[in-house]
């Protein structure tokens, strides 16, 4: 997925779930549309570099909205974190186009958004010999400090009820795949964050053994000289459905 042109800014505060105040290398300070409803846990970290989409409808209340963030590695190098959740789906759309998610390649057509069982899953794979596999994604931005990226960074009401709507797929006999979006190039292997929703984690788990798919795939960001041109939907990651996070390394 492409971006606009992104113009870097310094992150001072995040507020009122929807606001950032970022700095501008003019030194004026901008109020940014934050699009990211979760916490944030660990993503929003003041005087960080962060990247800004501007925007040219004057009808719009905020001429900014925040993309990415830089945070520091503990090896010196940064990686790069996605906030905005509403790309999410447009860039493992792309993916899924292009076969680059190996294990749902094959696919003759995409539906974005299946109703199924009370729910609203993000997509619907059909395809006369393979037939159909329902597709949830979750965007994962937590990289707590033993290294491994978790999901969810907050308690998920709404996340279990997918995994549920998942488990009714898989029980009728339907192919049904939850695939994590892996949005911070950090981040090597994801996990269920127990340690925030212990029910997700648990329900998870469960599922996963009723025939629930659990795929993850990393993100890779493209550059022209420094600036971010392009997110992309590249890498398999491993997804330990066992782990927890040690204690004291929250």
């Amino acid at each position: 997925m492409d971006y606009p042109e992104l113009v870097p800014g310094i992150l001072r505060r995040r507020y009122k779930r929807f606001l950032a105040d970022v700095e501008l290398t003019s030194g004026e300070t901008v109020v940014a549309h934050c699009p990211n409803t979760g916490s944030m846990r660990a993503v929003d970290v003041p005087g960080c570099r962060v990247w800004l989409a501007p925007s040219s409808n004057p009808a719009r209340k905020l001429a900014w909205t925040w993309e990415l963030i830089e945070l520091p590695q503990g090896d010196g190098t940064l990686a790069s974190a996605s906030v905005h959740t509403g790309r999410t789906n447009a860039i493992v759309a792309e993916a899924l186009a292009a076969g680059r998610v190996t294990e749902l390649a094959g696919y003759a057509q995409l539906k974005r958004e299946a109703g199924v069982a009370g729910s609203r899953l993000d997509f619907r794979l059909d395809d006369p010999r393979r037939g159909t596999a329902y597709v949830e994604v979750k965007q994962v931005t937590l990289k707590e400090r033993d290294g491994h990226g978790y999901f969810p960074d907050a308690v998920s009401a709404r996340g279990t009820r997918h995994l549920e709507a998942l488990a009714g797929l898989a029980a009728g006999g339907q192919r049904a795949v939850l695939l994590f979006c892996v949005a911070h190039t950090g981040i090597e292997a994801v996990a269920p964050a127990a340690h925030i929703d212990a029910h997700y984690a648990t329900t998870l788990r469960r599922v996963a053994k009723l025939g629930v798919e659990v795929l993850a795939y990393g993100c890779r960001v493209e550059r022209r000289a420094t600036r971010p041109t392009a997110i992309t939907l590249a890498t398999p990651l491993p997804v330990a459905l066992e782990r927890e996070l040690p204690s004291g390394a929250d």
